[in-house]
């Protein structure tokens, strides 16, 4: 028999019931905001929580489902020098392979690397799935980077999909498929 955990390839398990790893670290914030929020007494208002729960609570009010990702294909050849790539994977898979031009700054270290990262272009930040780079993006959005996306499948669906060629890629099947 399958076991109910398997382990993903960073070391970390996520139950398989879950489509992707990105949709296991989605389940598990929401089960913290969950335990968080039962601790709380049933009548605490926003303005009782600390100022980080204060700017959580605020940014999942006007959270759009699904507008912080972007997938390969909605990335047209020329956005890729117009906008910013942010690799969270370590220096050492960086540097075996990224995608052109990105910069690196492990998921842990966005907050401390804030000034990087520009607030007045597209900034999409990318991990191997998407699992890493979604924790990463949630905090850049939440501390005030509301130009921040998230590439769905990350570098792996990335390159499955043909890499910077993604959306020509997609634009020839719909129009062979017409």
């Amino acid at each position: 028999m399958t076991p109910l955990i398997q382990p993903h390839r960073c070391g970390a398990t996520a139950p398989r019931v879950f489509s992707s790893p990105a949709a296991w670290c989605l389940a598990i914030a929401i089960a913290i905001a969950a335990v968080l929020a039962s601790a709380l007494p049933s009548h605490a208002r926003a303005d009782e929580l600390s100022p980080v729960g204060q700017e959580i609570a605020a940014y999942l009010d006007f959270a759009e489902y699904g507008g912080g990702t972007i997938s390969a294909e909605q990335i047209p050849a020329a956005s890729y020098a117009e906008a910013v790539f942010i690799d969270t994977r370590d220096a050492v898979q960086y540097a075996k392979a990224h995608i052109p031009n990105a910069i690196n700054i492990e998921w842990r270290r966005v907050l401390e690397e804030a000034a990087q990262i520009p607030k007045n272009k597209m900034v999409v930040v990318y991990c191997n799935t998407g699992s890493l780079s979604a924790q990463a993006g949630f905090a850049l959005r939440v501390a005030g980077w509301d130009n921040v996306r998230i590439l769905q499948g990350g570098y792996d669906e990335w390159l499955q999909k043909g890499g910077m060629n993604a959306n020509a890629n997609a634009n020839a099947k719909a129009a062979a498929d017409r």
